[in-house]
């Protein structure tokens, strides 16, 4: 396999790029996005067998069941960093180390059904928070310890709606190529 179709596989959707001035329609529809994703998530894997989860993506990559495991993992710190921002000034978030996470026994052996439910109640008190973010909400930011950098609270909605869609892309993907789907 070359480099070029391995990031293929890596990045279906290619990697998050966010509009250089964010409008009130990025927003919406990214909300939107985010919105309706846990349904379609759990629409596209809640029929999928024992042999067909534990399937990976791509060569060293994940298994769908640690994919779908990893999305409520990593949605819920998002939401948790969304509150973070607009109740502290600033706040330097928890970073963690997303491929370790994924090779616990509950990413690799669980029911993915427990996620499913946990992506559904994370993005309906998300987006209900979003939703009454004012403007100076949106301008809020949290600092990730990995990059230093301020994270506007704007661009992580993009890049969790991205995130959605990229995960959503690789199980799809992968369901296409082996004729499940």
């Amino acid at each position: 396999m070359t480099n070029q179709e391995l990031e293929k596989l890596k990045y279906p959707i290619g990697q998050f790029e966010c509009p250089d001035t964010i409008s009130d329609e990025h927003i919406a529809s990214w909300i939107a996005t985010l919105e309706t994703f846990a349904i379609r998530f759990e629409a596209l894997v809640k029929h999928l067998t024992k042999e067909q989860l534990d399937t990976q993506y791509r060569p060293d990559g994940w298994t769908i069941r640690q994919v779908v495991h990893h999305v409520a993992d990593s949605h819920h710190h998002s939401y948790t960093r969304f509150k973070w921002a607009l109740t502290e000034d600033k706040p330097i978030i928890k970073a963690y180390n997303e491929a370790d996470w994924a090779a616990l026994g509950d990413s690799k052996n669980d029911p993915i059904q427990m996620s499913l439910e946990h992506v559904k109640a994370i993005h309906y008190k998300l987006v209900n928070l979003l939703k009454q973010l004012s403007k100076e909400d949106l301008n809020k930011c949290f600092i990730h310890p990995e990059t230093n950098s301020e994270v506007l609270l704007s661009y992580n909605i993009g890049n969790y709606a991205w995130h959605s869609n990229h995960h959503y892309a690789h199980v799809e993907n992968l369901l296409k190529q082996k004729g499940w789907l």
